[in-house]
């Protein structure tokens, strides 16, 4: 299943990417598991997007939990919990 994902924020200012695409593997099916996928990458992905860092997220534009289900074609995107103009 392929999924685009938009960092916004201070995320995208850590990550250095505003977006990209990514084929997740078998059993990746979640919004949660999509983060856990990213922070195993290591580096500045563990610091932007682990588990201590207070973060919304949202698939197909609706805010959501981790426990949201994807589907292919599916748009996953993080961000702090305010954002400005």
């Amino acid at each position: 299943m392929k999924v685009s994902l938009r960092y916004f924020a201070s995320v995208r200012e850590r990550l250095g990417a505003s977006e990209e695409s990514l084929e997740l593997p078998e059993g990746v099916t979640t919004v949660g598991a999509v983060r856990a996928l990213l922070v195993a990458r290591g580096g500045a992905w563990a610091e932007a997007l682990g588990q201590e860092r207070a973060l919304r997220m949202a698939c197909n534009q609706v805010m959501c939990g981790p426990e949201a289900v994807l589907g292919d074609g599916s748009e996953v995107a993080f961000f702090p919990p305010v954002t400005g103009g």
